[in-house]
């Protein structure tokens, strides 16, 4: 039996949400993650919900660089409320942020009319070889960010990689 070995690399999707990670409920958003990362040729490794806390997003965060995944990415908590906290853990994380991405992101996601895109405060860059990518929490965002995150990704994870040439 042959198996169809991923070509973009492995994932894992950390969903932010209080209310999911504190009633054991399941989220929406991380299967529909799943699913188009899959779709672009991602093995996802796990999906790990968080309350919106820095020490835990932190934690799920060094944990998926520490593991080897190519690509983490974060759904929820990247607005301006107080419990808005992943970019704030995000940056302790990150060894350098790739502003053009984070930029690209909210200006595709304001364009599409995902009003949570374009006031995201999420940020993308690279811990180690791990592209680390903050995602707006609304299935709008999410389909957008996804489709203007992909080519970018995989280029980055190509150049992190060391196959892009």
């Amino acid at each position: 039996m042959e198996i169809d070995v991923p070509v973009a690399g492995r994932a894992l999707v950390v969903i932010v949400d209080d209310r999911v990670a504190h009633t054991d409920g399941s989220s929406s958003t991380g299967p529909l993650v799943t699913e188009l990362l899959n779709e672009a040729g991602f093995l996802v490794d796990a999906t790990v919900l968080v309350a919106a806390d820095e020490v835990e997003i932190r934690n799920a965060l060094n944990t998926a660089v520490i593991g080897g995944v190519d690509l983490v990415i974060s759904v929820g908590g990247t607005g301006v409320s107080p419990r808005d906290v992943t970019p704030d853990a995000t940056a302790d994380v990150l060894d350098r942020e790739l502003l053009g991405i984070s930029e690209a992101l909210r200006s595709s996601g304001l364009a599409a009319g995902a009003l949570d895109a374009g006031l995201s405060r999420g940020l993308v860059g690279v811990s180690g070889s791990t592209l680390v990518v903050n995602l707006a929490a609304s299935r709008a965002a999410i389909r957008d960010g996804m489709a203007t995150l992909t080519p970018l990704a995989t280029h980055v994870i190509g150049e992190l990689s060391g196959l892009a040439e």
